[in-house]
């Protein structure tokens, strides 16, 4: 019996995510890029309520998305919804609401995450029972971020990103994010890096088809020390996305001005996510955004991946 048999629907919550470490490496004739990134799960969530329905339909309220959130089948959701069906053989549809947290086109996996959730979502939905690691595999048929929000914690991302292994992460860390609300392209951002490397001559030899995250990051994160992971943050896609946006350099600064440790654009961005020594210096660094009239969020992370709600 599934579980939407007793409660007429089910509903799943999935985290967004920062980058605290992201190589970019050459691009390949397919057009995609070779990374090694470090992903950790943060507390700022995207919730999906699946129904039962005879046909495919997704609403999206939250996160002031403007209408920039697709409802047909540009949206990761309905993908995944429709993925999971065909792989099982359903015959019926799902009706999905997807309410956001997780800032649009904020570099912050948003749409990985509600793809990760209706995943989860509608396999008890329909009872279907499908094992972790095939879940895996249809999410990382959906992109590079899908299968990191279905698992969440700390994970080392190699290949398109979506090749996972866990990282050990102790303690916690405190992070202030700063949303804006012009979002970033990603294949924008991508298309930017490529063109300053070729114009740095650096396509030939470097950077490699293939990456591995350096030991320093996997070190910090080890032992659970701000600082230490602070001195070891890094985003390939950040130039990029400061020439596409030069006042996100602005917003880091003034963060680090007020007491955090670091700041690195998220992602492809525009999410500017400044750790932090602790979660006191965190709300001290939350006010004073504010004052500028930012509107700054306080989120830890790791947390745990997609997960059903009672």
């Amino acid at each position: 019996m599934s579980l939407a048999a007793s409660t007429g629907s089910v509903h799943v919550r999935a985290p967004g995510k920062i980058n605290v470490y992201l190589g970019v490496g050459g691009r390949h004739e397919d057009g995609y890029h070779s990374l090694a990134t470090v992903f950790q799960a943060v507390s700022l969530y995207e919730d999906v309520i699946a129904r039962p329905a005879d046909d495919f339909s997704v609403t999206v309220s939250g996160a002031e998305d403007n209408g920039e959130v697709p409802l047909d089948d540009r949206n990761l959701a309905m993908r995944a919804a429709k993925l999971l069906a065909t792989a099982v053989e359903h015959r019926g549809g799902v009706a999905l609401e997807i309410r956001k947290s997780v800032p649009v086109a904020g570099g912050m996996g948003g749409g990985s995450a509600d793809a990760a959730a209706a995943l989860v979502a509608c396999d008890a939905l329909w009872g279907t029972g499908l094992s972790p690691a095939r879940l895996h595999d249809l999410a990382a048929r959906l992109g590079a971020d899908v299968p990191f929000a279905l698992h969440g914690g700390t994970a080392v991302g190699t290949g398109r990103g979506d090749q996972l292994n866990p990282a050990l992460a102790r303690g916690r860390f405190d992070w202030i994010l700063v949303p804006n609300e012009r979002g970033l392209s990603t294949p924008v951002v991508y298309e930017r890096l490529d063109l300053l490397r070729e114009e740095q001559g650096a396509l030939a030899d470097d950077p490699p088809l293939s990456l591995d995250v350096p030991i320093p990051v996997l070190q910090a994160l080890r032992s659970g020390d701000p600082m230490q992971l602070a001195d070891a943050l890094e985003n390939d896609l950040q130039v990029a996305a400061l020439h596409e946006r030069p006042d996100l350099a602005e917003t880091i600064r003034q963060g680090v001005a007020a007491g955090a440790l670091q700041g690195i654009v998220s992602g492809s961005g525009p999410t500017v996510a400044l750790l932090c020594a602790d979660p006191e210096t965190a709300q001290d660094v939350q006010s004073a955004l504010r004052e500028t009239g930012l509107d700054p969020l306080h989120v830890h992370g790791p947390v745990p991946g997609a997960r059903i709600i009672a």
